[in-house]
């Protein structure tokens, strides 16, 4: 393949995905564009600068200008991961998320039919589909029922996606996956922020009674998945992604204390958040049997891996676990 621009490529999986891509591809180019907002790390892909494979541009995609720039470049594609993407956040305020998940969805869209874009695939989630009682999956067919403003903001993008397919006939795909663990992921989230925590002999904020069940895949079967979308997928379909590896939230904060070898006593139980999905847990049948993919990273290997990534790389934690960070993490836990 020629030039690929991947949008959000600091962040976590799609600084993943670019790495997957160029290993996997040796013709493959990508153009990063990012708004290096505080999740977006351009450590992430530090060691690529330099690269005739790889470059970056800084931008909002929310921003036409930049967008229609970039595109312009004569890309063969487009990726979109760039999103805000914590739960949390977007309870506190839902503002960035609907400018930047919605909007910058359209502004990519529009972009992608002006230049004619071959090939256009939203990263999506397992949020979109709303919460499961104790038993089912989300299927590609589950109604659409988002819960949080996140969730909302990504089921609108997806449905923007929908209708460019069947308006203008854009050659665009969905992929929706379930929560991600590894490397270079920000610690807000739940593993890297128990890791990175724990080591430093600090509570661990479990939310609620600590029950609610996620469906787990390592970032790099996902962005195996991602990959094999782009090449096989079905222009108008979506995929759904998973691990089919289900754990309640108490469940892996158990393992990472066991890993660790820390006390269940560094265990802090806080008030449920609102609106909090009681049990995500994706069917991903159609990938599996219609492009040939299936999740190869073992769980318990997976996590071993990930806690060894983040106390090797205690200088990257350290550089982002500051500032703006800190002040949201006392906002949204307290103690």
């Amino acid at each position: 393949m020629g030039l690929l621009l991947v949008t959000g490529g600091c962040g976590f999986i799609g600084s993943n995905f670019i790495r997957y891509v160029l290993e996997t591809d040796p013709a493959a180019r990508v153009l990063n564009l990012d708004a290096l907002t505080y999740a977006g790390n351009p450590a992430n892909l530090a060691d690529l600068e330099g690269s005739p494979r790889y470059r970056f541009v800084k931008g909002d995609i929310a921003d036409r200008d930049a967008v229609r720039r970039a595109v312009a470049e004569g890309v063969d594609g487009i990726v979109n991961f760039a999103a805000e993407s914590h739960v949390d956040r977007s309870i506190h305020d839902s503002g960035p998320f609907v400018r930047t998940n919605v909007l910058g969805t359209q502004v990519l869209l529009d972009a992608a039919r002006e230049y004619q874009v071959p090939r256009f695939l939203q990263v999506s989630t397992d949020e979109v589909y709303g919460s499961l009682g104790p038993t089912g999956y989300f299927t590609e067919e589950t109604p659409l029922a988002p819960n949080s403003p996140y969730a909302a903001s990504k089921a609108s993008a997806d449905l923007l996606v929908r209708s460019y397919v069947h308006t203008f006939g854009l050659p665009a795909l969905v992929t929706r996956c379930s929560n991600n663990y590894g490397p270079y992921q920000f610690p807000e989230k739940l593993i890297p922020l128990f890791i990175s925590n724990l080591q430093r002999n600090e509570s661990v904020p479990v939310y609620g009674d600590g029950q609610n069940v996620r469906d787990w895949i390592h970032v790099r079967d996902h962005c195996a998945a991602i990959w094999r979308v782009w090449q096989a997928g079905r222009p108008g379909e979506v995929y759904n992604v998973g691990g089919r590896c289900e754990k309640t939230n108490l469940e892996l904060t158990h393992t990472l204390l066991d890993i660790l070898g820390k006390p269940r006593s560094l265990i802090r139980y806080v008030k449920d958040r609102p609106g909090h999905d009681r049990r995500y847990a994706i069917d991903c049948g159609k990938i599996e049997r219609e492009l040939g993919w299936r999740p190869a990273v073992p769980f318990e290997r997976g996590l071993r891996d990930t806690v060894r990534w983040y106390l090797e790389h205690a200088d990257w934690v350290a550089n982002v676990r500051t500032g703006e960070y800190l002040k949201y993490y006392q906002k949204q836990y307290g103690g």
